[in-house]
């Protein structure tokens, strides 16, 4: 077995790496660029090395700094965890020509399966169905373009080299082809370093199924139960289950035999995934992921063991761990993917920093897979993954309601989340009758809206808060000093204050007459109401007018958010004696909506624009986000340059709408 491991890559995979290295006796190398150099990653590995700036290009994808660090630290073998180099026949073998072993198949396999061209080049001379479309090495618009009329629209564009979705446009008309590939192969390139395109007819509303296999080098494979990778935004997986609803055995017996004949025609030797598309009664193969999947832990959870383990081992010389005949599948299992992102925004990435962070406890039944921690920033650099949860039961309906109870317990400050969203999932009908298609999560996203908020205990909870940071900013040091006691006591009447906040757009003001160390009471235009607050471990116990309620204040330099049944309520506190604030400028929807770089500007001075248009494309988090139009009107000035970096909040132009140059 191996010494010494080095991880190449960041956040919870290698987290998850590290965590089976230590049981496993092997020490840990970490790698970080400058915005993880205080990443949990680099904390928990044994000993941590710094590869260079932000730019993945100049840290994580830096084959030569990694292969320098691996020879410097003495680790005998890498483990790529997956995007970056995980896929990169070209830094495989650099690894080999170093005297290090690469944890994944060899190059020639790799690109034998790993580019998704070659790979369905070799599909189609074993008979394994695929989708019809265009493979080939030519990357013309016009060549494309033909192919997509041949086959009809719509159609879809896949980066050759890498998966996740990066990379990834459905088309539905020919006058979105060229830009189509043009994005597309840009955001390939920066999530992959390659930006060759593929196409294939696009299938509506199909399942998206998967087998797990490992192949070790003595012509053993063993392949498990499928999972079910349907739920999908910007066709990344969101969700995650297996066994695969509804999948009949004849059908997993087909796919299981589809995956054995990919594994042995390509030598593969290593943890992969064959991935498909279920019409019906009919699949088809769409990639092989040569590299452990984001959704492992699912497979782990109802076959009972340790993929990494399985990854160490098959590298190492030896044979499978388990023959397949003793590989069983127990139970249900359920992943969910949380996420830096706003669903109300198309799914925009989020960066910031995490203020306050809340998990559900651990189990043998729910498992918590994460790379951040409170007090950490999102750079916008690196994929939006924040953490996995995993919920298994021996029934799928328990291990969804567990999985549910699990995002309930999940409290998140600093950053946009994906959790409604995921809540939201996990309650559709469609879902829970195990209907889910490709589709489903965007109209699920499309339906989403805000709950409902109970004003009044928002109120009381940010007034709490708000008496906390008062009392602590005047607290004696001396405990025995009359001073020390925060009771209200005044020598002449009541100790009355009027606090002020902004919740979505509304005011919300009371008074607060402090009774004493825990109560006060608040008079708010509805009527006075008796509020108790107390601590219960990190939460708040708010009693009001008898009703008890368990929330969370998370306390920011303009306000508190208060934590409700895992909802964020934001309350930006007002100072009340203030002079009254500037009138508010018109809305600016020109800004970077996060630190970003520019990938492409697509207008000059003085172009007219419709509605909608694209203005500019910028870079983060690995995807290109669109500027767009938000009405009709005039470019009056270009304040950026393509490859330029910009802030957030950073003005990107200047606009004149058609009103106003009317």
């Amino acid at each position: 077995m191996f010494r010494k491991v080095l991880i190449a890559n960041r956040g919870e995979i290698a987290c998850r790496v590290i965590r089976t290295a230590r049981r496993m006796g092997v020490a840990s190398v970490a790698v970080f660029s400058d915005p993880d150099a205080d990443a949990l990653h680099v904390e928990m590995a044994d000993e941590a090395w710094r590869l260079g700036p932000a730019p993945a290009r100049d840290s994580y994808l830096c084959a030569e700094k990694i292969i320098e660090v691996a020879r410097h630290t003495g680790a005998d073998v890498i483990h790529p965890g997956y995007g970056f180099l995980a896929e990169s026949a070209a830094f495989s073998e650099r690894c080999a020509q170093a005297g290090i072993v690469f944890i994944g198949p060899s190059p020639r396999t790799m690109q034998a399966v790993g580019d998704k061209a070659a790979a369905k080049r070799l599909m189609n001379e074993i008979g394994v169905p695929t989708l019809p479309g265009f493979h080939g090495d030519g990357q013309d618009a016009r060549l494309f373009a033909s192919v997509a009329r041949e086959i009809g629209y719509p159609v879809v564009i896949k980066a050759s080299a890498g998966g996740g979705g990066r990379g990834m446009r459905v088309v539905q008309t020919e006058d979105e082809l060229s830009g189509a590939m043009e994005s597309a192969a840009r955001e390939a390139a920066l999530a992959f370093g390659d930006g060759r395109l593929l196409l294939e007819k696009f299938v509506e509303r199909p399942r998206h199924v998967e087998i797990q296999f490992v192949a070790d080098a003595h012509g053993n494979v063993a392949t498990f139960a499928e999972r079910d990778c349907s739920l999908q935004r910007r066709h990344q997986k969101v969700i995650e289950e297996s066994p695969g609803p509804g999948v009949a055995n004849e059908m997993r017996a087909a796919l299981w035999n589809a995956t054995r004949r990919i594994a042995r025609a390509s030598a593969y030797v290593g943890a992969g995934t064959a991935e498909f598309l279920l019409d019906g009664l009919s699949f088809y193969f769409l990639e092989v992921n040569a590299r452990l999947q984001v959704e492992h832990p699912v497979t782990e959870m109802i076959s009972g063991m340790d993929l990494v383990e399985w990854q160490f081992r098959v590298a190492s010389g030896e044979s499978l761990p388990k023959r397949q005949d003793e590989i069983g599948s127990r139970g249900w299992a359920i992943e969910a993917r949380l996420c830096a992102e706003d669903p109300a925004q198309d799914f925009r990435p989020s960066s910031g920093a995490i203020a306050h962070l809340r998990l559900p406890a651990e189990s043998e039944r729910l498992r918590v897979e994460i790379g951040v921690k409170e007090g950490d920033a999102i750079s916008s650099h690196y994929d939006s993954l924040l953490a996995k949860v995993v919920a298994w039961d021996e029934e799928r309906d328990g291990a969804v309601r567990l999985l549910a109870r699990a995002l309930d317990a999940i409290a998140i400050v600093g950053v946009a989340s994906n959790l409604d969203f995921l809540r939201a999932l996990l309650r559709n009908d469609a879902f829970l009758d195990g209907h889910a298609d490709t589709s489903l999560a965007q109209d699920v996203a499309n339906a989403l809206q805000p709950l409902p908020a109970d004003e009044t205990l928002l109120l009381a909870a940010a007034a709490a808060g708000w008496r906390a940071r008062e009392s602590a900013s005047i607290a004696c040091s001396d405990p025995y000093s009359p001073w020390a006691v925060a009771d209200a006591w005044r020598l002449y009447g009541e100790d009355r204050q009027k606090v002020a906040f902004r919740y979505d757009g509304r005011l919300l003001e009371c008074d607060i007459v402090l009774i004493d160390a825990d109560s006060f009471r608040m008079t708010t235009p509805q009527g006075a109401l008796l509020v108790t607050a107390k601590h219960v471990g990190e939460r708040l116990a708010l009693f009001v007018e008898g009703r008890r309620k368990e929330v969370a204040v998370a306390t920011l330099p303009s306000g508190w958010v208060v934590i409700v049944d895992g909802r964020n309520y934001f309350l930006e506190w007002i100072e009340t004696l203030a002079p009254p604030p500037k009138p508010v400028e018109r809305e600016r929807p020109f800004m970077a909506p996060l630190p970003a770089r520019v990938a492409k500007v697509l207008v000059k001075r003085g172009d007219h624009i419709e509605k909608g248009a694209p203005l500019i494309l910028l870079e983060a988090m690995k995807m290109e986000i669109p500027i767009n139009a938000p009405h009709e009107g005039v470019v009056k000035e270009v304040y950026c340059g393509e490859g330029q970096s910009v802030r957030e909040g950073e003005e990107l132009l200047a606009w004149r709408s058609a009103d106003d140059v009317a």
